[in-house]
């Protein structure tokens, strides 16, 4: 569904995606990781058409992003980092805007409207202005406005920033709703625990090129089983272990203070970019 080839982008002398290629499959949810200044933005804007390659291809269900522009933005929804909703609007107003950008008819619209709101449980609130409304309710009319045209790929930039934990979990819960739909879903997240529930494959993208590339389960299992975590010379050291016997051995020769946990997805970002994680 997403197809990209050799991209490469570069700003006077920065060299922000340095070839990069990877295709991910219909109805997959992919997500696509990596440090600040990595790349990630560029990526999406270069997919969504909002920026221009310096050389490389991307194709959105066999359409080109350059020689066959808009029907390849017609296959895709973007829900960027920012809220961009009119706050002055409606819910209702928002969602009726897009659908009128995208040429659908006043019945149709009407139709998905209701189709929506009902889908992201905010039917109740169509007719409160956006200013109204809480952080989450705000990420989910977002959302909710991306599906209007009934996209094959949404894009997520950020979908669960600066929203509280339980907050985050009911957008997952709507993310892999959206997916069983059939919608091919790429995303990108601070949230190392958001792409380890929710994604079936992860791409690590540091300095402009991809560095790890797997599901996250192969991806952990490489690293090992089990971490030790031990405060050392001020700093915290971290060793793995394929298996918890093997970490049992470990901490009977250890002193000082340490834990001991199962590996999960943010120290194999930490292990392939050696970058801690900056939300």
């Amino acid at each position: 569904m997403i197809r990209i080839e050799h991209l490469v982008k570069k700003y006077k002398q920065l060299e922000a995606l340095k070839g990069v290629s990877l295709r991910v499959g219909e109805g997959e949810l992919f997500a696509y990781l990596g440090p600040n200044g990595s790349g990630k933005t560029t990526t999406i804007k270069i997919l969504t058409g909002l920026a221009a390659p310096t050389s490389g291809n991307v194709w959105l269900n066999d359409f080109h992003i350059e020689q066959d522009s808009i029907q390849a933005k017609r296959q895709c929804g973007l829900v960027p980092q920012t809220i961009n909703l009119d706050h002055e609007l409606t819910v209702q107003e928002n969602m009726d805007l897009h659908g009128k950008l995208f040429q659908m008819s006043g019945k149709h619209r009407a139709a998905r409207i209701n189709e929506l709101l009902e889908y992201v449980d905010l039917a109740d609130r169509r007719h409160s202005p956006v200013k109204d409304l809480s952080g989450g309710m705000r990420r989910r009319v977002m959302i909710a406005r991306a599906l209007m045209h009934s996209p094959k790929i949404l894009f997520l930039d950020e979908p669960t920033a600066g929203l509280d934990p339980a907050i985050r979990r009911r957008i997952w819960s709507l993310v892999k709703k959206i997916q069983q739909g059939g919608a091919t879903i790429f995303l990108t997240t601070h949230y190392i625990e958001e792409a380890e529930f929710l994604a079936e494959r992860v791409a690590f993208l540091d300095e402009g090129r991809i560095v790890a590339l797997d599901t996250p389960q192969n991806l952990m299992q490489g690293l090992g089983g089990w971490a030790l975590d031990r405060l050392a010379d001020g700093g915290m050291e971290t060793v793995y272990f394929r298996n918890r016997e093997e970490a049992a051995r470990r901490i009977g020769r250890q002193e000082g203070s340490f834990s001991l946990r199962r590996v999960n997805l943010e120290d194999v970002f930490i292990s392939v970019t050696g970058k801690k994680v900056l939300p």
